[in-house]
């Protein structure tokens, strides 16, 4: 089972392609949360939040419990800027130390930048977003 860290951004439909495959991020979630607490940032899953789609693909997927499901708090929203922060800074780590994460580096940065391009629509827009988890 390989999982994906996504982006969501709040509303119906954003008007633009929000898609990021997000596996490497998810598969080197553990060393990039070391990293960015050695870099006084905050880690990539401070923006994770769950929400009624999320957790509705989670539960079709086998993971979770439906009444625990109910029992969750509404999602946190979070301004485009504060992501763009953490993954600007990784990204600038990353290209400095471009073998910090061994062959996995180039993957992440791929996505790391790919996060950029649609945190970026989302500020243009003055949208919220956070990250959300699915397992396959």
């Amino acid at each position: 089972m390989s999982a994906s860290m996504y982006i969501v951004v709040e509303g119906e439909d954003p008007g633009y392609d929000i898609f990021v495959n997000g596996h490497a991020l998810a598969r080197n979630e553990d060393a990039l949360e070391k990293l960015a607490e050695r870099l006084g940032i905050k880690p990539m899953l401070e923006f994770f939040s769950a929400d009624e789609n999320s957790m509705a693909l989670l539960l079709e997927e086998g993971a979770g419990d439906p009444e625990w499901a109910k029992t969750l708090p509404p999602p946190q929203w979070y301004t485009p800027e504060d992501g763009l922060v953490t993954i600007g800074t990784l990204l600038d780590f990353l290209k400095d130390a471009p073998m910090s994460l061994g062959s996995e580096t180039a993957p992440v940065m791929s996505e790391l930048e790919e996060y950029e391009r649609v945190l970026r629509k989302t500020a243009l827009r003055s949208l919220r977003w956070h990250l959300a988890v699915s397992w396959r």
